[in-house]
């Protein structure tokens, strides 16, 4: 027989798992139910560069691929044994692929005629509403995920908001400032007053010096960078008549790029002469943007080294065309965007004969947002079959970005980004400019 001391110790600890108990109890029935969306496709291509599939079903789970089905198979056999919501989304008339990735963009600008006199009277707060008006635009255009290669404390936030859900959006992998030297391509005091700006350091990403090269990739860290951008070489909106080569010194390139490595930051290369690729290929960035005159080392280079190169062909066009407007552009400005824009597609004819690893990326924000698939007809006309212009939009930005074990293919386990067009843009490339269905993480976020 237990005391009584022992018995009212054993009740006190049953009372105690009860009481315990009862909230988990309450709380698990205030649990949403499971989510499950069934899509059934007409003809859908799962891993862009293998062949495309007829009718199939896509199991989607809280978010993710669950399983791929062959046919269309009915809902209630898909459901069979599963509990929680369903939903079905009917494509059997349209033609599915993974969400495309743009790893060249800046969601918190779009460049216009007056985008120097709004560089002084706008702040981060309208950098940050623009951006999100940006980010949707993109979404519905079929970019699920992108790179954002340059812009200030909004973009941060503007990636944050979005992994939240509190905005709709792409998932943003961001660099924050570029870094570069005092007046170089990336210095936001650029053609200003000086009484207009401090003098910009280590948080406005610009540096002299490889010790100061550290600290400002060390800050952009610190303010949240998922990357790193340098600025390599001179660029065509940079209000400064410094040309387009080479603006950093090899110890500063060098120390960028192994802090940035040091802290487990891949690093994007902004460069357009062929003197500052290679300087830039030289100290170990993992991609070229741009890459305008890219010569025979530059090829070498690429391939020595395993680095992306990201063409960026319809900024070069956009720029071209802008100078043609007098008073668009200012005259530094006008005179390298009549330089660059004319040799940029012609680049990436050579990247492709050199056999360069290429990652989609549009620059968005010198062009209007949302016009990013306009990208892929520009590197079909310099060579790219349309799989391997799309290869490059899905697997192979993802991998340049690091997130290819998430995204960039249909497969079970991957979140469920996908697009859908009418009809099958292997045939008419120009259709990835019009998707009819847009879903990112199982959300859908357009459909017509």
């Amino acid at each position: 027989m237990l005391s009584d001391v022992a018995t009212r110790r054993a009740w006190l600890v049953a009372l105690a798992l009860v009481l315990a108990c009862a909230p988990l109890r309450a709380q698990s029935a205030d649990l949403p139910p499971e989510r499950w969306t069934i899509v059934q496709c007409g003809s859908v291509l799962l891993v862009p560069g293998q062949p495309v599939r007829g009718e199939t079903t896509l199991v989607i789970h809280e978010g993710l691929i669950a399983e791929v089905l062959d046919g269309l198979v009915a809902p209630e056999a898909v459901m069979a044994g599963k509990s929680g919501e369903r939903e079905v989304v009917d494509l059997r008339t349209a033609f599915v692929l993974p969400g495309l990735i743009d790893a060249h963009v800046h969601l918190t600008h779009e460049y216009s005629a007056d985008a120097r006199l709004r560089r002084v009277t706008e702040d981060d707060a309208d950098a940050a509403l623009r951006g999100s008006v940006y980010a949707r635009k993109t979404l519905e255009a079929g970019f699920t995920s992108v790179r954002d290669l340059g812009g200030g404390p909004a973009t941060f936030a503007l990636r944050d908001a979005i992994a939240s859900g509190m905005i709709p959006g792409p998932r943003m992998i961001v660099a924050g400032r570029a870094i570069t030297p005092t007046g170089g391509h990336g210095d936001i005091s650029n053609g200003y007053r000086d009484d207009l700006f401090d003098a910009p350091g280590a948080y406005e990403g610009v540096a002299d010096g490889p010790y100061e090269a550290r600290k400002a990739v060390r800050a952009q860290v610190k303010r949240g960078a998922d990357v790193i951008k340098l600025t390599a070489t001179g660029g065509v909106l940079s209000n400064t008549n410094a040309g387009t080569d080479i603006q950093f010194k090899e110890d500063e390139l060098l120390e960028i790029v192994s802090t940035a490595h040091m802290l487990g930051r891949k690093v994007a290369a902004h460069a357009h002469g062929a003197q500052g690729v290679n300087a830039a290929l030289k100290a170990g960035v993992d991609s070229i943007e741009h890459g305008t005159f890219l010569d025979a080392e530059s090829l070498k280079l690429f391939a020595a080294t395993g680095a992306w190169y990201v063409p960026t062909v319809i900024a070069g066009k956009t720029v071209e065309e802008h100078a043609k407007q007098p008073g668009f552009f200012p005259p530094n400005v006008a005179e390298k965007a009549r330089l660059v824009g004319p040799q940029i597609q012609d680049a990436l004819r050579r990247a492709l004969a050199g056999g360069v690893k290429i990652a989609f990326g549009t620059d968005a924000g010198v062009f209007p947002h949302g016009e990013n698939a306009r990208e892929f007809q520009y590197m079909v006309e310099a060579g790219m079959t349309p799989m391997d212009a799309i290869r490059s939009a899905t697997l192979g930005s993802a991998t340049l970005l690091g997130i290819d074990k998430e995204v960039g293919t249909l497969e079970v386990g991957k979140h469920a980004d996908l697009v859908a067009t009418r009809k099958n843009p292997l045939v008419d490339i120009t259709e990835l400019g019009r998707p009819v269905f847009v879903m990112r993480g199982g959300s859908v976020y357009k459909r017509e």
